[in-house]
């Protein structure tokens, strides 16, 4: 028995090591590629779609990842309990960036026109 669960902690170890080495390796997005529309100018509607849509697609993605390990479909829980986690990580700073966009919009109004 102290074998098997060395070897299963082993498997977890391996797999987490390859998650860790794919996302060291997925190129990071400059801020102006991210933001910049079709026709070269920088949108900030089009981004905040692109990240609520991003986060939408991360939050999805866990929610298969942890449908699957519950209905035994997948013994992969360390890469479900991953997703779950980047994606609330990813969600806390989307509101994070909205409440600093409505507290510059709120500042903005109380100017003296």
């Amino acid at each position: 028995m102290g074998t098997e669960l060395a070897g299963l902690i082993r498997a977890d170890l391996a797999a987490l090591n390859n998650d860790a080495a794919r996302l060291s390796v997925a190129p990071a997005m400059d801020a102006g590629q991210l933001m910049q529309g079709a026709d070269g100018n920088v949108s900030f509607t089009q981004a905040m779609k692109d990240a609520v849509a991003s986060v939408d697609n991360e939050q999805r993605a866990a929610g298969e990842k942890m449908a699957a390990v519950d209905s035994g479909k997948s013994d992969d829980l360390v890469g479900a309990m991953l997703s779950s986690q980047q994606a609330s990580l990813s969600f806390s700073m989307l509101m994070q960036v909205r409440n600093k966009v409505m507290g510059a919009v709120d500042e903005l109004l109380k100017l003296p026109v």
